[in-house]
């Protein structure tokens, strides 16, 4: 029996977090999304399984009459998260991978391969793993870092990739994608949007070519699943799966299917996330032990007004500085009690860390956030109870 399919176009945000990638299941006979472990496919032929291996090789889909054959090209699990967060994103397609590191590496290596340039121009802060990976020469690429308005003269003629992140991690500095998409003047951009997520910004409505997650962070939403994933058009999608081919970066299915089941709540917690940020951020801002609160809302925090035009929200990321220095911020990270001290972001717990002793220790110390700031995702808990956990640690530290 056949089933009509939903016309997602016409769903709203919400809607399409709880329905998009799921077109097959009524086919399938199943409600719940299904998880396919198979490491391998059988093969009906020589012939159709070598073909549809070449395919899948070579970047394109498997074919109906070959199958998917071998887990490291395809796997129906992770086809159907890809499926979902391109359609959040506003994208043709997208293309899952085994870590967001993994997810930046092979979008270096396909514009390389596909445009023939060897020079990256990076907007500055960057997510400290981003950074460090473009300066280690380890994907032999020459990198410029800038910040946003020098891009333009920044720009060479082997420049094959201009990298952003909006908001940056830690200090959450909004950049004006659109202006980058024209200073770039042709060249892809490639905008992690980690932090805002598709809920709040869509960066290839803004002319973004691949727009990049850590989707261990906000679209799992539970700290359980490491993955990343690039939402592209066709091209850049069948180039990026190339060299996921070749690389045997493939997300596994587990990993997809606790990504895929997270994007159904993904609306209802970045919003709730936010509000208590919003709070947070508000009260933060008048205690005697924080220098500075860096947010979004905050209006010196967003001098281009891309709140409310680029990004539809601020988002529950925020930092703060702090009035006692290094020994001060690594006094509060030790002493809070209902955030937990971690690295990573996004989950349903709230979290601190301190960036320049741990996410942003392999970048340039002129390029490493201040030693006074520490950065705080906000999760799902009670608002004054996260209040309460952060007074009385700024008061002992």
């Amino acid at each position: 029996m056949e089933y009509a399919t939903l016309a997602l176009d016409s769903l709203a945000l919400d809607s399409l977090a709880v329905h998009a990638g799921r077109d097959d299941l009524a086919d399938l006979g199943v409600h719940a999304l299904p998880l396919d472990l198979s490491s391998t496919s059988p093969l009906p032929d020589l012939e159709h399984g070598g073909a549809s291996y070449e395919a899948m090789a070579t970047g394109g889909h498997p074919t109906a009459e070959g199958g998917n054959v071998y887990a490291r090209l395809w796997n129906p699990t992770v086809a159907r998260f890809e499926s979902a967060l391109a359609t959040l994103e506003r994208t043709a397609e997208s293309v899952a991978f085994s870590s967001g590191m993994a997810a930046m590496t092979a979008s270096i290596l396909a514009v390389k391969a596909e445009l023939g340039g060897n020079h990256v121009v990076a907007v500055r802060p960057l997510y400290g793993g981003t950074d460090h990976l473009l300066a280690s020469g380890l994907l032999g690429v020459e990198v410029t870092y800038c910040a946003p308005d020098e891009v333009a003269a920044s720009v060479r003629e082997d420049t094959c990739l201009v990298v952003l992140e909006t908001p940056a991690n830690p200090t959450l500095e909004l950049v004006h994608i659109r202006a980058v998409v024209t200073a770039a003047d042709g060249r892809p951009v490639l905008v992690d949007n980690t932090f805002a997520t598709p809920v709040l910004q869509n960066p290839a409505l803004d002319g973004a070519a691949l727009v990049l997650h850590s989707a261990t962070k906000y679209l799992g939403g539970h700290g359980d699943t490491v993955g990343g994933v690039v939402a592209c058009n066709p091209e850049w999608a069948a180039a990026l799966r190339r060299v996921r081919a070749v690389t045997g970066a493939l997300m596994h299915p587990l990993g997809a299917y606790l990504l895929h089941r997270g994007l159904s709540t993904l609306p209802l917690r970045v919003r709730a996330q936010q509000e208590s940020a919003h709070k947070t951020a508000a009260w933060l801002s008048t205690h005697p032990a924080v220098v500075r609160v860096f947010y979004p809302q905050i209006p010196e925090c967003d001098p281009l007004g891309l709140v409310g035009r680029q990004m539809r929200g601020p988002g529950a990321m925020l930092a703060l500085q702090l009035t006692g220095g290094y020994d001060h911020a690594a006094r509060v990270t030790s002493n809070v009690r209902l955030f937990t001290h971690a690295v990573s972001l996004g989950g349903v717990d709230s979290l601190i860390q301190h960036p320049a002793a741990l996410t942003h220790r392999p970048v340039a110390p002129d390029a490493r956030p201040s030693a006074d700031i520490v950065r705080l995702s906000i999760g799902l808990e009670d608002v004054d109870d996260l209040q309460r956990d952060l007074d009385q640690a700024l008061a002992r530290s």
